[in-house]
C-alpha cells in the first residue's frame, strides 16, 4: 500500500499513548493521513467537548456546594439578632440579601476561574505551548496588581463589607469622612446621603472604621437637666413614669425593646444638675423616641413646676456717669458768657 502521509516535523499523533483514536485508526488503514485526518477531526474535537462539558460539570457542582453554604448562612442568626429578629421582621430578608449577594459573587469568580483553566487545556489540547500564555498572564496579573492596587483594595474590602455585614442600604452610619443613610453597596464605593441632602461617594478601600446606628438595636440616651433646689428622687420617679407609660402605649409597640432605665445623676453643671434615662429601641427608631420623651417629659415638669434651668445672661458694667454740680459762682460765669436771649 502506497503511504500517502506528508512527512511531519512534530511527533506522530500515534505514538502518542494518550491518542487512542488516532493510534487506531493508523493501525487499522496503515495511512498517516487517515491517521492525522483522525486526530484534527475526531480526537482532538472530542477531547475538546469533553473539557467544555467538564467545565460546565464543574461549575454546576460547585454552584450547587455555594447555594447549600448560601441558604445555610441565610437561615443562621448573628450574635444577639435572634431576640430583635421579631421585632424587626427585615432582619431575616437582609442576611438572605447579603447571602445572595456573597453567592452571586462566588459563582462569578468560580465560572471565571473554571473556564480560564479550561480554556488554557482546549489550547494545551489543539497543540499549542501554553508556557509563553501562562507566563504572559504572570507577567499581565503582576502588572495590573501593581497597577490598580487601590482598585483592588476597594474590591477586596467591599467583599468583606458584605460579607460581614458592616452595613447594609438604609442604614445610617458614621464612615468618618462621611455620615448618612446608606443608599447603595457596590464592590467599590458606598454611596450615602446625609442629613442635609449631599450625596456621598465612599471608596471602600478608605474607609478604616464603620459606625453602625441601625443594627440589631439602639438606644435613646437623653439627659435631662433640673435644678439644684429640685428633689432628685421625685426626678427620677417622674422620668421612670413617662418613659414606662411611653413604652406601654401601643402607638410605639415594637419601636422600644426593653422597659427604659433611670440612670440617674449624670453630671453637675452650671446650670443644674443633669439626669440619664436610657431606652433600648429597634434600629432607626431611637430619634423618633427621643423626640417624644422630650416632649412628654417636658409636658410633665410643667404640670408638677419641675423647673429645667437654662443659662441666664446678664451683662455687667460701670456705672453711668453723672455730671459734677457746679457751684453759685460757675452758674453766674456761665450765664454770662452764654449769648443773650438763651438761659441755662
Amino acid at each position: 500500500m502506497l503511504d500517502t502521509a506528508m512527512p511531519l516535523d512534530s511527533a506522530k499523533c500515534w505514538d502518542d499513548a494518550d491518542n487512542n483514536i488516532c493510534r487506531l485508526v493508523h493501525d487499522w488503514t496503515d495511512n498517516a493521513t487517515l491517521a492525522e485526518l483522525s486526530d484534527v477531526l475526531l480526537a482532538k474535537p472530542f477531547a475538546i467537548l469533553v473539557l467544555v462539558l467538564g467545565g460546565f460539570a464543574a461549575r454546576w457542582l460547585v454552584s450547587r456546594l455555594i447555594d447549600r453554604i448560601t441558604r445555610t448562612a441565610a437561615a443562621g442568626t448573628v450574635p444577639g439578632a435572634r431576640a430583635a429578629e421579631a421585632l424587626t421582621p427585615v432582619l431575616h430578608e437582609r442576611r438572605e440579601q447579603r447571602a445572595r449577594s456573597m453567592g452571586s459573587l462566588l459563582k462569578n469568580i468560580t465560572t471565571i476561574v473554571i473556564f480560564t483553566i479550561v480554556t488554557f487545556m482546549v489550547i494545551a489540547t489543539l497543540g499549542y505551548n501554553i508556557g509563553p500564555l501562562l507566563a504572559s498572564a504572570g507577567i499581565l496579573g503582576v502588572a495590573l496588581g501593581f497597577g490598580a492596587q487601590s482598585l483592588v483594595k476597594d474590591f477586596i474590602s467591599g467583599i468583606f463589607m458584605i460579607l460581614e455585614d458592616q452595613y447594609g442600604v438604609g442604614d445610617v452610619v458614621d464612615l468618618g469622612d462621611a455620615t448618612g443613610t446608606v443608599e447603595a453597596v457596590s464592590m467599590r464605593v458606598t454611596r450615602l446621603r446625609d442629613v442635609n441632602g449631599t450625596v456621598w461617594y465612599v471608596r471602600n478601600g478608605e474607609i478604616l472604621r464603620v459606625g453602625n446606628q441601625s443594627q440589631n438595636w439602639a438606644r435613646t440616651v437623653l439627659d435631662v437637666p433640673v435644678g439644684y433646689e429640685v428633689d432628685l428622687g421625685r426626678v427620677r420617679e417622674v422620668l421612670h413614669e413617662v418613659a414606662h407609660a411611653l413604652w406601654q402605649d401601643p402607638a410605639w409597640n415594637g419601636a422600644i425593646l426593653e422597659e427604659p432605665e433611670v440612670w440617674g445623676v449624670e453630671r453637675w453643671t452650671p446650670e443644674g444638675v443633669v439626669v440619664r434615662v436610657v431606652l433600648k429601641t429597634a434600629p432607626m427608631k431611637q430619634w423618633e423616641v427621643a423626640r417624644e420623651m422630650r416632649e412628654l417629659i417636658k409636658d410633665r415638669f410643667d404640670a408638677l413646676d419641675i423647673e429645667i434651668p437654662y443659662a441666664h445672661a446678664a451683662a455687667y458694667g460701670a456705672p453711668p456717669q453723672q455730671a459734677p454740680e457746679r457751684t453759685d459762682k460757675e452758674t453766674a460765669d456761665a450765664d454770662e458768657d452764654r449769648p443773650a436771649g438763651r438761659k441755662a
